[in-house]
C-alpha cells in the first residue's frame, strides 16, 4: 500500500460504470472528480515548524481539482495521489 509524505493524500477513484449482470452501463453525464480517500499523510509544516494536519480523514469521498495529481495504479486499482490543497469538496 501507499504511504503519502508531508501534505499528499491517496484517493481511490470511484468508478463512472455500473455492471448489471453482464451489460457494463456508462454514465452519459461526468461524474466529476469523486473518489474515496486511501490514506493521509503527516501534514506540511509551517515555517514556525508546526505540523498543519490534513483536512481530510480516510473513507471520506471527495471532489478533487482536475488535473492534478498523480496516477497510479496497483493490483487492479486505480490511485490518485494529490496534495491536500487540490481537495475542494468532502461530499456527506
Amino acid at each position: 500500500m501507499i504511504k503519502p509524505l508531508s501534505d499528499y493524500v491517496v484517493l481511490e477513484k470511484v468508478p463512472s460504470e455500473k455492471k448489471v449482470g453482464s451489460i457494463v452501463l456508462t454514465s452519459e453525464k461526468k461524474q466529476g472528480n469523486v473518489a474515496t480517500v486511501i490514506a493521509v499523510g503527516p501534514g506540511k509544516r509551517n515555517e514556525k515548524g508546526e505540523l498543519l494536519p490534513i483536512s481530510v480523514k480516510t473513507g471520506e469521498k471527495v471532489i478533487y481539482r482536475e488535473y492534478s495529481g498523480t496516477d497510479y495504479e496497483e493490483e487492479g486499482h486505480k490511485y490518485l495521489l494529490l496534495k491536500n490543497e487540490d481537495i475542494l469538496a468532502v461530499l456527506e
